[in-house]
């Protein structure tokens, strides 16, 4: 089976040019990847505290590392509250038919005391 054929692109990261395979169909990605790169290595050269081009890579990439998990927790956040307002509606369903019922209520209780958890202190998901 013949592998896709890597794309030589030459790019600029703080004025020093690289040569990068990129992947079919990937050079939009790749690019944006460089641009990110590039403009936090230049803001960390810019802020005049460190000079050596290597040191401003690593510092850099934490940087970028940093934030990309920040997104994904923010990201997971909001898909367990919203898995959380899924489960909680399925069991509204479920309870609706009869409350009377103590099994039911205390489902409900539960489902209230999930729904408090959710929302926090201050009564807002987000």
């Amino acid at each position: 089976m013949n592998k896709p054929v890597s794309k030589q692109i030459e790019v600029q990261i703080m004025g020093q040019s690289y040569l990068l395979a990129c992947p079919p169909g990937g050079e939009s990605s790749l690019l944006d990847a460089v641009e990110r790169v590039d403009t936090a290595m230049c803001r960390i050269r810019d802020a005049g505290k460190v000079k050596a081009r290597d040191r401003i890579a690593v510092l850099a990439s934490l940087n970028l590392a940093f934030e990309l998990s920040q997104k994904e927790s923010v990201s997971l956040a909001a898909a367990s509250a919203a898995a959380n307002e899924t489960t909680a509606r399925d069991d509204m369903d479920s309870l609706t038919a009869d409350v009377s019922d103590p099994a039911s209520q205390a489902r409900m209780d539960d489902l209230i005391r999930r729904l408090d958890t959710a929302l926090g202190s201050d009564g807002q998901l987000i």
